[in-house]
């Protein structure tokens, strides 16, 4: 544990469209019930910092009790860089005036071992599985924001060969774990507003293949949509909570 959390500061208020946003998701899908333990995945990019103070933040006005706890994966590969420091220490000094403390874990195994992005993520994801299950979190936070989402749909498309993305809200071991994306309808942009707006600063990716990947591209393509159809985006959002399953082959 990166230092302890410090006494609770109020920041300025969640512009009011976001906030509304935010507490459609959060009730639409019923995300947070009394007594929840959530666990916030914190890699130190502005998404996952702006869910960490979001769900803090949200707590202290939502109608049930529930306790928030950050935690980051070390991959280590900060220690290839000359002169860096511990990424961890920064985040953590973010985290501490919303009344987090930060939690750091070494990665599992050698990451530079993976052979793709996916296996990375998926062994930082069996890691987060076996704390919750060994320490009673009730849910994993993830800071995917509908950008991601989106992106994912196409990845899975050209890539994965199936109709598929991120669900704002997945239930997983029988009902024991729930894996959250509570900034699943909000932009970009909009998180980087609400980062702005707490003065959070993201951390650098120093992840060698971080430029080199199929979500990269992937983005690459959608923003060559939008110079035909604008509001692409927006309507893709729309179409995958509007699945006709019927007149799929």
């Amino acid at each position: 544990m990166l230092g302890q959390a410090a006494p609770w500061t109020k920041p300025p208020a969640l512009p009011s469209e976001i906030n509304r946003k935010i507490g459609q998701t959060l009730h639409d899908y019923d995300m947070i019930e009394a007594d929840d333990r959530l666990l916030v995945a914190v890699s130190g990019g502005i998404d996952s910092l702006v869910l960490a103070a979001v769900l803090s933040w949200w707590r202290r006005k939502a109608p049930v009790r529930f306790d928030v706890a950050a935690i980051t994966i070390d991959h280590g590969y900060w220690r290839r860089q000359p002169g860096v420091a511990n990424p961890a220490v920064a985040i953590c000094k973010q985290l501490r005036p919303w009344g987090l403390a930060l939690r750091r874990e070494m990665a599992w195994g050698d990451p530079g071992a993976a052979s793709s992005c996916f296996h990375c993520a998926r062994d930082r994801r069996s890691q987060l599985f076996a704390i919750a299950r060994d320490e009673g979190y009730t849910a994993i936070c993830f800071g995917h924001h509908r950008d991601d989402l989106i992106d994912t749909f196409f990845l899975n498309l050209f890539y994965g060969g199936n109709i598929s993305t991120m669900r704002p809200k997945q239930i997983l071991f029988d009902g024991r774990l729930k894996l959250l994306r509570p900034l699943a309808s909000i932009n970009k942009d909009e998180v980087r507003a609400i980062g702005e707006r707490w003065r959070l600063e993201p951390q650098p990716n120093y992840c060698p293949h971080a430029h080199d990947s199929h979500r990269a591209t992937v983005r690459e393509i959608v923003a060559a949509i939008e110079r035909f159809r604008p509001d692409a985006r927006r309507a893709v959002f729309a179409a995958l909570k509007n699945v006709r399953a019927e007149y799929m082959p």
